[in-house]
């Protein structure tokens, strides 16, 4: 399986992949060849609701969970945790916590060598006896490209929006 995704993985498809994977220990992969230490914790899975403005004036608002993973200092083992064990985590979450499933998912973690961020699944496959859930940083965006206009050239899209003479910022 090897589900590439074009779009961000939300709370629902995030917990299809493991609830279809439950024999398998659960690896995150955060950069090309480089993984999350097998020692890591689910730490906690929170919800969200972020308010903003855009440099439109435009009032957005949506809903993000974030699950954090922390790998312990020093810490090593060989297999990471089963992915039965993150769905009995996801459970507890749940029994107090009501997720909408449609709300996307990030998941935070970093490390000595890696800053903490919250990373988008890019895809996720099956690799021996492990379920990876690859990982890439999220990007920004400018969310009033509505009242500024983006313009189409020769098949690429360019956005005056944020731009000085644009006028919305």
């Amino acid at each position: 399986m090897d589900m590439q995704t074009t779009q961000t993985l939300n709370w629902q498809q995030f917990k299809d992949a493991l609830l279809n994977n439950s024999q398998l220990n659960l690896q995150f992969q955060y950069a090309p060849n480089k993984y999350v230490d097998a020692s890591y914790h689910i730490t906690e899975i929170k919800q969200a609701v972020i308010t903003s403005v855009d440099c439109g004036g435009i009032l957005n608002k949506w809903t993000e969970i974030i699950v954090q993973l922390w790998e312990p200092a020093g810490a090593k083992q060989e297999r990471s945790m089963e992915v039965s064990k993150a769905l009995s985590i996801i459970n507890i979450v749940e029994a107090k916590l009501d997720i909408d499933p449609e709300n996307i998912v990030k998941i935070e973690y970093g490390n000595a060598d890696f800053e903490t961020r919250q990373m988008l699944v890019n895809s996720v496959s099956k690799d021996n006896s492990n379920l990876i859930i690859n990982l890439v940083p999220d990007t920004t965006q400018c969310k009033a490209q509505e009242i500024c206009g983006v313009q189409e050239t020769v098949g690429v899209k360019s956005s005056t929006c944020c731009s000085p003479a644009s006028g919305c910022c």
